[in-house]
């Protein structure tokens, strides 16, 4: 019998308590890989960010339109390499409930910006830009929809209506978008904003936000500083900042994840850090002249500490994984249903590697009382206990 059988033995003399034990650390993981897999999802963009891309977007708020003439005066502003635009559609497929990350953005310009995240056939590009009624969806959205090149698709919207009085707007499929790295979301439609401005019955000749490149990412506060006092005083004032900042700011409206999950796995961690250290310490406690015993066979004090942590930690392990793994497949059961919100749901393998930390850091603070005090109990001291 090696040390790991008597660590296993001892861990399970107990076998309720042990039991009740792991299923309590492995709710704690299980709290733990969800949420975190949310916080990864909602901060996606901000990962994503350029750092040499800048949005502008109306100074009340980026749900405030801006006049397209704006594109042109900020294209010209020095230290700007390139500049596009985008609107927000508000779209659907068939049903309200089918809702679709759609925008009209400008053919010639979206991704000569996005350049380094997504990627079009160039074949597809061209047909895109050459016309004003198709639409390039994103492989992730077309793979849910099972959309392929030549489809006529009706994208219906629930904020804009056209000058007919109609809702829907008849696309054609020119392209589909895949993106270059796996945490690039590619669940949206993009269609021609000329088209688009052309058939709307309000909000002619304005756009949503502009998307802007620099030339160095030490240009940025130059040219935003610039851009902002362009048109100051104007009838729509800009707020320029970086991606990553505006990617924060957007997902802020949904709550501080940070801060949520922080609270609740923070709870959830510091009640099971109380349940296990003193059951580990009782434990011990009812071990102690077993521990005496094997000082007595020749057991050292550093073996003994080691032993005890090894009890805590595989403790900690033997919750902590199955908790991790019970909450990947929540991921994969939620993602379809979220892929609106949250399209990257899932726990990560970075995620899977934090929480491993964090089992072995359970443990080892867990049983690193208990452990010490084992090393440092002496033979007669042991052997007199009843």
């Amino acid at each position: 019998m090696n040390d790991f059988d008597l660590v296993r033995k001892n861990l399970f003399r107990r076998k309720l308590r042990a039991s009740l034990m792991i299923v309590s650390i492995l709710i704690a993981f299980m709290i733990f890989g969800v949420l975190a897999g949310f916080y990864r999802a909602f901060t996606a963009g901000e990962d994503a960010a350029a750092a040499d891309r800048m949005i502008t977007v109306n100074k009340i708020n980026f749900t405030q339109p801006m006049p397209i003439a704006y594109f042109n005066r900020v294209r010209a502003v020095e230290g700007v390499r390139q500049v596009t635009f985008a609107n927000w559609f508000g779209g659907y497929y068939q049903d309200p409930k089918n809702f679709i990350m759609a925008l009209a953005i400008e053919p010639n310009t979206y991704f000569d910006v996005y350049r380094s995240e997504f990627e079009v056939p160039p074949d597809q590009l061209q047909a895109f830009t050459r016309d004003r009624g198709s639409a390039v969806v994103g492989e992730s959205l077309a793979q849910k929809w099972g959309w392929k090149i030549g489809d006529r698709i009706p994208l219906n919207s629930n904020i804009f209506s056209q000058k007919s009085g109609g809702h829907t707007w008849d696309l054609t499929i020119a392209g589909i978008v895949k993106g270059k790295a796996e945490h690039v979301d590619t669940n949206f439609l993009l269609f021609q904003y000329p088209y688009f401005d052309e058939t709307r019955s309000f909000g002619k000749d304005t756009i949503g936000w502009m998307i802007l490149q620099t030339t160095s990412p030490e240009n940025n506060d130059r040219v935003a500083k610039a851009i902002d006092a362009m048109f100051a005083n104007s009838t729509a004032e800009t707020s320029t900042d970086t991606e990553k900042a505006f990617g924060k700011a957007f997902a802020a409206q949904f709550g501080n994840i940070a801060l949520i999950v922080l609270l609740v796995v923070g709870a959830a961690f510091v009640t099971i850090l109380m349940i296990v250290g003193n059951t580990m310490a009782l434990s011990i406690r009812e071990r102690t002249r077993e521990i005496g015993v094997l000082k007595t066979l020749g057991f050292s004090g550093p073996r003994i500490l080691t032993m005890v942590l090894g009890e805590s930690v595989l403790l900690a392990l033997l919750g902590g994984i199955p908790g991790l793994a019970i909450a990947a497949l929540i991921a994969m059961a939620l993602r379809t249903s979220l892929s609106n919100i949250a399209p990257t749901f899932a726990v990560s393998p970075t995620i899977a590697l934090q929480g491993l930390a964090l089992m072995v850091a359970l443990g080892l603070i867990t049983g690193i009382i208990p452990a010490l005090n084992a090393m440092r109990l002496k033979i007669a001291t042991a052997l007199g206990r009843g």
